[in-house]
């Protein structure tokens, strides 16, 4: 038995294994694609670069500030020409050439984005509604895929985390949410990084801000830990009781072995009555003539 098992997780660790090599050899194909497209534009297009070239040659010197664009250290430019993505991929930082009337470029800012994900209210796995917000950090990792594979990686993103999101703690219970915070966000950060991989959007961080509970729902765990705490309170008191006796036992015997112990003990006592400065009448009575009422 132990045999099979070890052999069904063999296999299937070896299928993840081919469908995840698979999937990174797409993507690569696809990148690779994205980024080396192939520069047959036809006789028509060449015509239109020549013409284009040739226009700028004309109107040299003002041609050049139309042909020399800057991105910033934080940007990149993926340049269009005649709609198809120039070989080379994204260009930047610094200064690039287009062609003014056949080249069109998009920016892309390559910063960590960080946005907040909306109070979902979700239903949990022992049924609790509970309404839960985070915050996700992203950044664009390759701004080919970023421009070529979806039309607003941002908005795609933010809402894929809130879908995301619902999912996770849709298959918690209500004390996992609470104390496993930190496992919920990596799980979530890895399935946004895994979901965002082929858009080129890199997931960094996620993490949970805040668990509302319904008033009822917080009522109730009032409730139950004020009950859990007054019946261990009862249960210490009923110990210090317990022990107290077992003390009291034990001074009695020694005293019963010693009489004059008695004697010492009842003299404490009044030493203690007569420093607190009350008004208690103390009628001290000699041991000897409570000795008949002891042996009777």
């Amino acid at each position: 038995m132990d045999m099979d098992n070890e052999e069904t997780r063999m296999k299937d660790s070896k299928r993840r294994e081919r469908q995840a090599g698979s999937s990174r050899h797409g993507k690569h194909d696809i990148e690779a694609a994205l980024e080396n497209p192939d520069t047959d534009i036809g006789l028509c297009g060449w015509l239109l670069v020549a013409f284009s070239i040739l226009l700028m040659l004309a109107t040299l010197p003002i041609s050049i500030w139309m042909c020399i664009k800057i991105v910033k250290e934080y940007e990149r430019a993926i340049i269009f020409r005649l709609g198809r993505i120039l070989r080379g991929g994204a260009k930047g930082p610094g200064l690039f050439f287009i062609l003014p009337c056949t080249d069109s470029f998009i920016n892309v800012d390559m910063r960590t984005i960080t946005f907040d994900i909306p109070p979902q209210e979700v239903l949990t796995k022992d049924s609790v509604t509970v309404s839960v917000d985070g915050v996700v950090y992203y950044r664009v990792q390759n701004a080919t895929l970023a421009v070529a594979n979806i039309t607003n990686a941002d908005a795609a993103t933010r809402l894929l985390a809130q879908t995301t999101l619902r999912n996770v703690l849709g298959t918690k219970n209500l004390a996992e949410i609470l104390s496993d915070r930190e496992e919920i966000a990596h799980s979530m950060q890895s399935t946004l990084d895994d979901a965002t991989d082929d858009w080129g959007i890199k997931v960094e961080r996620v993490e949970i801000k805040d668990v509302k509970l319904p008033h009822q729902l917080q009522r109730a765990m009032a409730a139950e830990a004020e009950a859990t705490r007054e019946a261990r309170a009862k249960v210490i008191a009923a110990e210090g009781e317990m022990n107290a006796s077992r003390a009291l036992k034990e001074a009695s015997l020694v005293i019963a072995e010693s009489p004059s112990a008695l004697q010492l003990r009842y003299l404490q006592t009044l030493n203690t009555i007569a420093a607190e400065k009350n008004s208690t009448i103390i009628f001290p009575l000699p041991l000897e003539m409570m000795q008949g009422f002891i042996k009777h």
